[in-house]
């Protein structure tokens, strides 16, 4: 399980966008969103940067990243 931080999620339209935006890339992923701690767990064959990439192309920003 990878645990990203990301800002400017508030609403379920912003869960729906990094999902969709997640598995795009990983149809298989798994993908949960905590907006009230601005967290995003994702089970996912693809690295973390890559997954990072899909939820800044969504428009949001990824504050920390899973090392």
């Amino acid at each position: 399980m990878l645990q990203f931080q990301v800002e400017g999620m508030s609403c379920n339209h912003c869960v729906q966008a990094v999902t969709r935006a997640i598995t795009a890339r990983d149809a298989q992923a798994r993908v949960s969103v905590d907006l009230g701690a601005g967290q995003v767990n994702v089970e996912s064959r693809l690295p973390a940067p890559e997954l990072a990439a899909a939820i800044t192309d969504a428009g949001y920003a990824v504050t920390k990243t899973p090392s």
